[in-house]
C-alpha cells in the first residue's frame, strides 16, 4: 500500500496520554447560500474516528481547519457549526473558539485536560492561508515556520497530527509547516484515501471508467493523460463543461453563448488541449450525444446533431444518459469526479441522476469524490453503496494524476525520508 512505501508514521504509533495534539482536518463543507448552514456533513463524518481515539487515549486536542476562502467567500463562515456537530456525533462538548491563534486561542488550548477538545476558528481568516497568498508569495515550508499561525501555535504542543488529505494539495503553514518544528504523524483518514486512490492507480480491475464532469476543468484535464497513458482508465465519459470543451474539440460548433461562457471563464485554451488527447487517444473518450436546455421554464433536450443553436445547456440529455450507463454497468472500475450538470436544479438533475445511480448499482470498485460529487451521491443514492467516497477533490484528482502533493512532501520529510 502507498502509505506503507511512504513510511508516514500513524498516529497510533505515539502515546498521546497527556498530550497537547494539534489536529489538522478538512471539514470544509457545502454551505447553503441563503442559510449558511452545512447542506452536507461527509467531511465531518470522516473525522470523527481520528477525533475519538485521540480523545479516548487522552489527548489534549486542539483541531485546526478551514472553511471557504478568497475565491469561494459566500462560503467563508465561522466553524461554530461544524464545533455543535462535533458535539452532536461524539457524544461531548467540542468548544468552539472564535480565534485562529491569538491570545483567546492559546489559552483555550493551555486549559485543555485530557479527552477535551477545541475547534479553533476559520484558518482562511489569516492571509498567510489563504488562496491567493500561496499563489502569491510561494513561501516553502521552512520559511512558514515564521508565519504567525507556527509561531503562534507551534510551541504549545507535543505532536502534530494531519488528516486533512483533502487539502493535501495545498502548500499553506497549516499543512506543510508544523512538520518542520513538531514530532508528525498521519491519521487514519489520510490512510484511508491514500489506499482507495492507490487502487485506482495501481491495480485497477478493467474495463476501468472514468466519468468526469463539473466546471473546474484544469485539475481533470491535468490527468486524462496520465490515466489513458498508464492504461489505468481504459474509458472516459465527459460531461459538464469538460464535456462541452470535447465536443468543441471534435470540430462541433455549440453556439455562441457557450463560446462566450467559455471565453469569460477562461476556459478556451482547453480546447487545444483537447484536440490533442482525441487524436492521441482515439475512442477513449466519450463526449455527450445531446443536451438539455430551459425553454420557458421547462427542460428540453436537443441532440448534438442539430447544433449549434443559441442556447446554455445545464445537463446531458436522455441518449447521453442511457450510453454512459451501459458502459458504467459493465465496469470494474469506476472513478468519480464531478457531476454530469446543475444537478441542485431540479430541471437538470436527471443526468446526474441516473449516471450516479448507475455508479451505486456496479459490482465493481467504486470511488467518488469532490464536494459536488459527493452530495449529488448522497442526495440521489445510498451513498454507503460506494467502495469508497473521498473527502477529497483537487487533492484527489492532482494524486491521480501522479503529482506529487504538498502535504505528501511534508509528511515524506518529516518521516525522514527525503
Amino acid at each position: 500500500m502507498r502509505e506503507n512505501r511512504l513510511g508516514f508514521k500513524p498516529m497510533q504509533e505515539f502515546d498521546v496520554e497527556g498530550k497537547k495534539v494539534l489536529l489538522r482536518v478538512d471539514i470544509n463543507s457545502p454551505i447553503d447560500p441563503t442559510t449558511k448552514k452545512i447542506v452536507n456533513e461527509n467531511r465531518l463524518d470522516k473525522s470523527i474516528p481520528t477525533i475519538e481515539w485521540l480523545l479516548d487515549h487522552g489527548a489534549k486536542l486542539a483541531m485546526i481547519a478551514h472553511q471557504g476562502d478568497t475565491l469561494d467567500y459566500q462560503n467563508l463562515i465561522p466553524l461554530i457549526e461544524h464545533a455543535q456537530k462535533f458535539s452532536e456525533k461524539l457524544g461531548r462538548n467540542v468548544r468552539y473558539i472564535d480565534d485562529v491563534c491569538g491570545p483567546v486561542a492559546q489559552s483555550a488550548v493551555e486549559a485543555l485536560d485530557e479527552g477535551e477538545a477545541v475547534l479553533l476558528g476559520n484558518l482562511r481568516y489569516l492571509c498567510e492561508e489563504i488562496s491567493t497568498f500561496e499563489d502569491a508569495v510561494k513561501l516553502k515550508p521552512e520559511e512558514m515556520v515564521n508565519t504567525w499561525l507556527v509561531r503562534s501555535l507551534a510551541p504549545l504542543f507535543d505532536l502534530y497530527v494531519n488528516d486533512a488529505f483533502a487539502a493535501a494539495h495545498r502548500n499553506a503553514p497549516s499543512m506543510v509547516a508544523f512538520q518542520e518544528v513538531l514530532p508528525s504523524a498521519a491519521g487514519p483518514l489520510f490512510f484511508n484515501e491514500v489506499s482507495a486512490l492507490n487502487q485506482v492507480m495501481s491495480n485497477p480491475a478493467h474495463p476501468s471508467v472514468f466519468v468526469l464532469g463539473g466546471a473546474k476543468i484544469s485539475d481533470a484535464f491535468g490527468m486524462m493523460e496520465q490515466v489513458l497513458s498508464n492504461g489505468t482508465a481504459d474509458e472516459i465519459l465527459t460531461c459538464g463543461v469538460i464535456g462541452e470543451v470535447f465536443l468543441l474539440a471534435s470540430g462541433q460548433s455549440l453556439g455562441s453563448k457557450v463560446d462566450e461562457f467559455l471565453q469569460k471563464k477562461g476556459l478556451m485554451p482547453f480546447i487545444e488541449q483537447a484536440k490533442g488527447y482525441l487524436e492521441k487517444f482515439p475512442g477513449k473518450i466519450k463526449m455527450p450525444c445531446d443536451l438539455a436546455y430551459e425553454a420557458k421554464g421547462m427542460r428540453e433536450e436537443i441532440s448534438v446533431s442539430e447544433l449549434p443553436a443559441e442556447l446554455l445547456y445545464l445537463d446531458v440529455g436522455s441518449m447521453t444518459i442511457e450510453e454512459y450507463r451501459k458502459s458504467i454497468e459493465t465496469a470494474g472500475t469506476v472513478f468519480v469526479n464531478g457531476p454530469a450538470g446543475v444537478f441542485e436544479d431540479e430541471l437538470f438533475e436527471a443526468g446526474t441522476k441516473k449516471i450516479w445511480q448507475a455508479i451505486a448499482d456496479v459490482e465493481g470498485f467504486t470511488v467518488v469524490g469532490g464536494g459536488d460529487s459527493v452530495s449529488a451521491a448522497s442526495r440521489f443514492t445510498d451513498i454507503k453503496k460506494m467502495s469508497y467516497v473521498c473527502t477529497a477533490g483537487g487533492a484527489m484528482v492532482r494524486y491521480v494524476s501522479g503529482k506529487k502533493l504538498p502535504l505528501i512532501a511534508a509528511m515524506e520529510k518529516a518521516a525522514g525520508l527525503t
